[in-house]
């Protein structure tokens, strides 16, 4: 009885948690602060798998939510600034 109220607290808290994260990483206005943000809701996610007894979910998580999106994401905007960058310097280079 008691182990079954336990659950489903640690349920509820995962899932406000969770909630909570989402709220984070949707109000961060920073890209690159968001990616970070996005890493730690992972990591809440991963929390949350391990809550609900899927394991090898919570690794999915760990490894592709929490490490590889976060660094695609970081990877590319930091492509998208050297690419304007770079489109800036012509346009300067053109117009004197």
């Amino acid at each position: 009885m008691n182990e079954g109220i336990l659950s489903n607290v640690l349920i509820a808290v995962s899932l406000t948690l969770v909630l909570a994260g989402a709220a984070a990483v949707v109000f961060t206005r920073h890209p690159s602060k968001q990616a970070v943000v996005l890493s730690y809701y992972g990591l809440l996610l991963t929390i949350l798998f391990v809550v609900l007894q899927a394991p090898d979910v919570a690794l999915s998580q760990v490894a592709i939510g929490t490490a590889v999106v976060p660094l695609i994401v970081v990877l590319s905007i930091r492509k998208v600034s050297a690419i304007r960058a770079d489109h800036h310097l012509e346009e300067g280079e053109e117009g004197t």
